[in-house]
């Protein structure tokens, strides 16, 4: 058994390491807040963005489809990797780099296959394979949609170019505080899409429906590029709070149980200590 210092000094570190823990949780659950808030306002406009862009482009004639809807035979491949740039938030990071190497080597693995890294995580885990063409982790430093828009820019322009066939957007779904979903979307070329029987497309069109679809491809790929990065940022704060809470609640059953040892060994020298004055005075008297 240890001795009742080195107990000591365990149950010194074990609580400041709770302190650590219950100070990153509140952090966290204050910074959820405001995130969750953002993403949530975010989803009607971007539903409704993607639901005047179906109607439209279904009434479209298929010859007058968009630059962003060109299918190509798929060769080049391009994922972008949503991550965080910091640790501590339990499987988090780990999910999408699992998910983003089963989309190279099971998915596309007689493709090339490039990373678009956001965030520092991503960079880590791909850079040692050669494979990230760009890193964007400073948008987490001011997550604005026009910081977004850059990198949706960025990608757009290496579609048209033909340097990418296909690209695909892997991040966190946020759907609560203790649960993230893994999700893979297509972000070019455009999925094709048919009308809903249910959308009102009693509109007037000023100038056209095709210049409409012109501007309205460019402002949802860049919407739903901003709100995948909004998922992960909601989710990051999410996972990080709960893991928090778990090594709190882990550090606290710990450091019961080594005051308990303590307790335990401090009678077991008192006991030993009044053993001994005990059998002392015997030999004496005797």
């Amino acid at each position: 058994m240890a001795n009742l210092k080195e107990i000591r000094n365990r149950i010194s570190s074990v609580s400041s390491t709770m302190q650590i823990t219950s100070a990153m949780k509140m952090v966290s659950a204050a910074k959820l807040k405001k995130a969750q808030d953002a993403i949530t306002a975010m989803r009607p406009y971007s539903n409704k963005l993607t639901e005047l862009l179906q109607g439209l482009s279904a009434s479209l004639d298929a010859d007058s489809g968009s630059k962003y809807s060109v299918q190509r035979e798929v060769k080049n491949v391009l994922i972008v990797a949503i991550t965080s740039n910091r640790g501590l938030c339990g499987a988090f990071n780990s999910n999408i780099i699992k998910q983003t190497n089963s989309l190279i080597n099971d998915v596309y693995g007689d493709k090339n296959v490039s990373v678009l890294a956001i965030g520092k995580k991503a960079n880590d885990a791909f850079q040692k394979q050669d494979r990230v063409i760009a890193n964007k982790s400073e948008v987490f430093d001011d997550l604005t949609f026009e910081n977004v828009a850059e990198i949706a820019e960025m990608l757009m322009e290496k579609f048209v170019e033909g340097e990418f066939d296909k690209i695909e957007i892997v991040y966190n779904h946020f759907k609560n505080a203790a649960t993230q979903i893994v999700m893979t979307e297509q972000f070019l070329p455009i999925v094709p899409v048919e009308a809903d029987e249910n959308v009102n497309l009693d509109y007037i069109f000023e100038p056209s429906k095709e210049e409409i679809v012109e501007t309205l491809i460019p402002k949802s790929l860049k919407t739903q590029l901003y709100k995948g990065i909004r998922d992960s940022f909601a989710s990051e704060h999410g996972a990080r709070m709960t893991a928090m809470h778990k090594a709190t609640d882990n550090a606290t059953e710990l450091r019961d149980q080594l005051k308990l040892t303590y307790n335990k060994a401090r009678q077991a020298a008192i006991t030993n200590e009044i053993l001994e004055i005990v059998g002392g005075a015997e030999a004496l008297n005797n």
